[in-house]
């Protein structure tokens, strides 16, 4: 099964989520994330905070949702509507769900406030991850309503 977590530039939040995702799952699961709009970039804040917690970013890099190496299953959008920002829209018959975050790197203030930003963001993406990764998922495949429900009702989850 394979996950696509998108954004607009795939430098941060998907970044985030796909590193996280990938260090998490078992054999058969596979996230790659991308943008609509990619900034050619990834955040170094956000590099930074997976290698600290020892998630390989070898391979990363932002990139076009029109680029993927695979046809996702299911689509995540992890741009946060309450900051007003529009997510794209996925376009394909995939399961979509829509796990909104704000983006740390438009946190400004002091280095203290903004590192404790991304951790913030990174916390809530490993809880929502972990959230997932306990799902019965083999059950689930077969009844995508209820897949759609569960993965909308980890979208609201914070630690």
């Amino acid at each position: 099964m394979n996950i696509l977590f998108l954004c607009t530039g795939n430098s941060c939040r998907s970044v985030l989520s796909e590193g996280t995702f990938n260090h998490l799952a078992p054999a058969g699961l596979r996230a790659i994330s991308a943008g609509s709009q990619p900034t050619g970039w990834l955040h170094p804040r956000a590099v930074a905070l997976l290698q600290r917690k020892g998630i390989s970013t070898d391979g990363y890099y932002s990139k076009s949702w029109d680029d993927l190496p695979v046809t996702p299953d299911i689509v995540v959008t992890v741009c946060s509507s309450a900051a007003g920002e529009t997510c794209p829209a996925y376009l394909g018959p995939v399961l979509r769900t829509h796990w909104g975050l704000d983006d740390p790197s438009h946190v400004t203030g002091t280095d203290d406030e903004i590192e404790a930003a991304f951790e913030r963001t990174y916390a809530i993406i490993r809880a929502r991850t972990e959230a997932f990764l306990a799902l019965p998922l083999a059950e689930l495949r077969h009844d995508q309503a209820k897949l759609k429900a569960e993965l909308d009702r980890i979208g609201t989850l914070l630690p």
